[in-house]
């Protein structure tokens, strides 16, 4: 068939325009699906505490992920700048995940436990107090705003719905958790929540005794 009775032929150019994408599409997506490191939870994956999904909803809310990736990748500079490269069974709960390139601010999946709870509630009253050349705008209202009875719950079942194994027991903490907290203290929960996930260390075996010791 010809290159130029396809362009001229609208229906017949939707159609295996239509054609093309499902299959990209297929051969794209079903792969993932069966690849179980795509699909199962890395090792020592925890699940977020009710004040980090609070923070988390707080971070998209402020559109957070418009400047700050949570994808490191393979490049050496970033591994050597970041950590260790960003793996698909980290974010399996995460709904929507947080990948992407563009980056006016760094990247953030490796940024828990880099910096004191002090300072991240200093950097996000206004940023320039502890990064002059910053051009990230201040959210200190957040330290005022605080989650209504329930917001938090609903969030959680939200997620149980999607795949997030969380029990009725944790979502019955929920609002308990959060009391008293305010939405910048639930953000940097989020932000100190963003690390490598650590495997259990099992503990070693004890040595046997030996025949007829005390």
């Amino acid at each position: 068939m010809k290159h130029e009775t396809i362009e001229k032929n609208v229906m017949l150019l939707a159609a295996l325009t239509a054609v093309a994408i499902s299959f990209g599409g297929l051969v794209e997506i079903i792969p993932l699906m069966n690849d179980k490191a795509a699909t199962a939870p890395a090792p020592g994956l925890a699940l977020r505490s009710p004040l980090e999904v609070a923070g988390r909803d707080v971070y998209l809310r402020e559109g957070c992920y418009g400047c700050h990736s949570q994808m490191i990748r393979t490049l050496a500079e970033e591994v050597l700048r970041y950590g260790p490269a960003s793996q698909a069974g980290e974010s399996v709960y995460d709904h929507p995940f947080q990948w992407g390139s563009k980056r006016t601010g760094p990247d953030l999946a490796r940024v828990g436990g880099r910096y004191s709870d002090e300072w991240h509630q200093i950097h996000l009253n206004n940023p320039r107090d502890v990064v002059p050349e910053s051009n990230m705008p201040g959210y200190p209202w957040l330290a005022r705003q605080h989650f209504d009875p329930g917001e938090v719950p609903a969030m959680m079942r939200a997620l149980r719905k999607v795949g997030v194994p969380y029990t009725d027991a944790d979502i019955a903490k929920a609002d308990e958790e959060l009391a008293g907290k305010s939405k910048m203290d639930a953000l940097i929960a989020f932000l100190q929540s963003l690390k490598v996930p650590r495997p259990p260390v099992a503990e070693a075996p004890q040595p046997a005794k030996a025949e007829g010791a005390p």
